[in-house]
């Protein structure tokens, strides 16, 4: 029942020293307005936890749901009920959560490539904040509602299977919003379980003769390193060359700092240079 009309219930029972009150048959209702509205129970955001992420995402269905029932437990807790409903009415992100689960399902079955963040954008990005009567959606209290109450708006499955446009995300984008909130290394590679890369440009010059150098790596534990390109060819003095050093490494598995090597030999000469990792 709506915050409104439960005020005027409790304005009839005050009213009088006898109230009296009728249940009637049921009857289904369509095409009620205005709807939908969002539910006095629904959870607001600001996120408590990460404010600068927009919660909730979205709404869905979640007011007087019919769904099916177990019959290993009552409806109520009251001792007195020795029936099991096969069925059940019932309100709540428990009803709600599953309308958008299932229509994930849907997307998913729909765009095998999409990625879970693709999905999610769909339905977000194509969700409605007004009501059937063309106003914007509003809350229990007959107040205009407020993404802090609706997220990104009213869930529509079929405008969700064709957005047009998606934002998608990487592993890359929450790694970095990781670190924007403090995490340090040691503890995102804990769960990431994702390959570092990183490129490292170096320039040398030739103050010798001309002359063709190799490159050797003794690479450190647990980090593969290759050099692009493997040969360098100085064809003059003063001549100046660019290489790539390129670093691979699984978070996690490095739990010190490990060292090796990096050397250009031409048979003649022989340049070193350390490599530290960690």
């Amino acid at each position: 029942m709506p915050s409104i009309s439960t005020l005027l219930v409790f304005k009839y029972v005050n009213s009088t020293k006898h109230p009296t009150g009728y249940i009637t048959p049921p009857e289904t209702q369509l095409y009620t307005k205005p709807a939908p509205f969002m539910a006095a129970f629904s959870s607001r955001g600001p996120n408590s936890i990460t404010p600068t992420i927009l919660k909730p995402d979205i709404t869905a269905p979640g007011v007087n749901i019919i769904a099916s029932w177990t019959g290993a437990i009552s409806q109520t807790d009251q001792v007195f009920q020795t029936g099991r409903n096969k069925y059940y009415a019932d309100s709540g992100t428990s009803m709600a959560c599953p309308h958008v689960a299932g229509i994930a399902g849907l997307l998913k079955s729909l765009h095998p490539d999409w990625s879970p963040a693709a999905i999610r954008s769909a339905m977000m990005a194509t969700a409605r904040t007004k009501d059937n009567t063309g106003g914007p959606m509003i809350d229990a209290t007959q107040e205009k509602a407020r993404p802090f109450g609706y997220g990104a708006g009213h869930i529509r499955p079929n405008r969700a299977q064709d957005p047009g446009l998606v934002y998608d995300l990487t592993t890359d984008d929450y790694l970095n919003f990781l670190c924007s909130l403090g995490y340090n290394q040691t503890q995102i590679g804990a769960f990431s379980e994702k390959k570092t890369k990183m490129t490292v440009s170096r320039t040398l010059k030739n103050v010798g003769e001309p002359g063709t150098y190799t490159a050797r790596i003794r690479q450190p534990v647990r980090v593969r390193v290759t050099v692009e390109p493997k040969t360098l060819q100085f064809e003059k003095h003063g001549e100046e060359k660019t290489f790539k050093l390129i670093f691979n490494a699984t978070p996690g598995t490095i739990t010190d700092i490990v060292f090796g090597e990096l050397l250009w030999k031409d048979g003649v000469h022989y340049v070193r240079s350390p490599i530290v990792v960690g």
